[in-house]
C-alpha cells in the first residue's frame, strides 16, 4: 500500500463505519444489546484506523485542491464546510458516549449517543462523499 492509495482506504472506512453504525443502531432497537455494542466497538475500532490513515496521508500530502468549478464547487464547499467541524466533534463524543456505556451508565450513554449517532452519520457519509467529489469527479 501506498501513500496515494490511503485516500481510498480511508473512504472504504468511512463507509463501513457507516454500515455499523446503522446496524449498531438497529440491533439496539431490538434489544440485540450484545450485537450492538459488537457494532459500535467496530465502528469505533474502524474509524480509529480512519482517523490514524488520515492523519499520515495529510501529514506527508498536505491539503489537495478541489479542482471542480460551477455548481459543482460549490456543493463541495458546502458540504466540506458542514464536514469538517462535525468531524472535529465526533472522536470526543464517540468517546464519552463509550465511556458512558462501559461504565454502564446507560441513562447518560443514550442521552448523549442520541447527539453523537447522528453526527457520527453524517460524519461518516459526507467523507465518502467529499472523497468521490475530490477524487471521483
Amino acid at each position: 500500500m501506498t501513500l496515494s492509495d490511503l485516500p481510498t482506504l480511508n473512504a472504504v472506512l468511512n463507509g463501513i463505519s457507516t454500515v455499523f453504525l446503522v446496524s449498531g443502531y438497529a440491533m439496539v432497537r431490538q434489544r440485540r444489546i450484545r450485537a450492538h455494542r459488537l457494532c459500535m466497538m467496530s465502528a469505533f475500532g474502524t474509524s480509529t484506523l480512519f482517523l490514524v490513515s488520515y492523519v499520515i496521508y495529510h501529514l506527508n500530502v498536505g491539503s489537495v485542491a478541489f479542482e471542480g468549478q460551477g455548481v459543482v464547487r460549490t456543493l463541495y464547499f458546502a458540504v466540506l464546510l458542514t464536514h469538517i467541524p462535525l468531524a472535529a466533534l465526533v472522536p470526543p463524543l464517540a468517546l464519552i458516549t463509550l465511556s458512558h456505556a462501559l461504565r454502564e451508565r446507560y441513562d447518560r450513554h443514550r442521552r448523549i449517543a442520541a447527539w453523537t449517532l447522528p453526527i457520527w452519520l453524517y460524519v461518516s457519509v459526507t467523507g465518502v462523499v467529499v472523497y468521490a467529489m475530490l477524487y471521483g469527479l
